[in-house]
C-alpha cells in the first residue's frame, strides 16, 4: 500500500486561503483531493493526471487550484475564498489505473486526512 501523508489543514476565516500538501512515496498515474463531513459520503473535489489534466467539483471550480510536483511526488490544493460550506475534513488519494475521475470508489489508497475548518 502507497503511504499518502497530507498536511496544511487548519482554521480560517471565510475568504481565506489554504494550500494542502500530500506526499506520496511514489509517481501514479491520477491523484486526487476529497472531502468528507460527519455523516455524509466521501465527494470528489478535485483530480489531476500524470499528464496534468484537471477536474474539479462544481462548488470549487474557480477557487480551487490542483497541481503536483512530480519530482517531489507531491500533490497540492491550493483554496482559495473558502467558505463555511467547505469545512470537512480532507484526504488525498491516488488511483494507477486507467480511468481518472472524481469518484471515491475508483481510488484504492487514501491518506489520514488534513482537517479545514472555515468559521464566518
Amino acid at each position: 500500500q502507497e503511504p499518502l501523508v497530507e498536511s496544511g489543514g487548519g482554521s480560517v476565516q471565510v475568504g481565506g486561503s489554504l494550500r494542502l500538501s500530500c506526499v506520496a512515496s511514489g509517481s501514479t498515474y491520477c491523484m486526487g483531493w476529497f472531502r468528507q463531513i460527519p455523516g455524509k459520503e466521501r465527494e470528489g473535489v478535485a483530480r489531476i493526471t500524470s499528464r496534468g489534466t484537471t477536474d474539479y467539483h462544481d462548488s470549487v471550480k474557480g477557487r480551487f487550484t490542483i497541481s503536483q510536483d512530480s519530482a517531489k511526488n507531491t500533490l497540492y490544493l491550493q483554496m482559495n475564498s473558502l467558505k463555511p460550506e467547505d469545512t470537512a475534513m480532507y484526504y488525498c488519494a491516488t488511483n494507477s489505473g486507467t480511468v481518472c475521475s472524481l469518484w471515491a470508489a475508483q481510488f484504492p489508497f487514501w491518506g489520514q486526512g488534513t482537517q479545514v475548518t472555515v468559521s464566518s
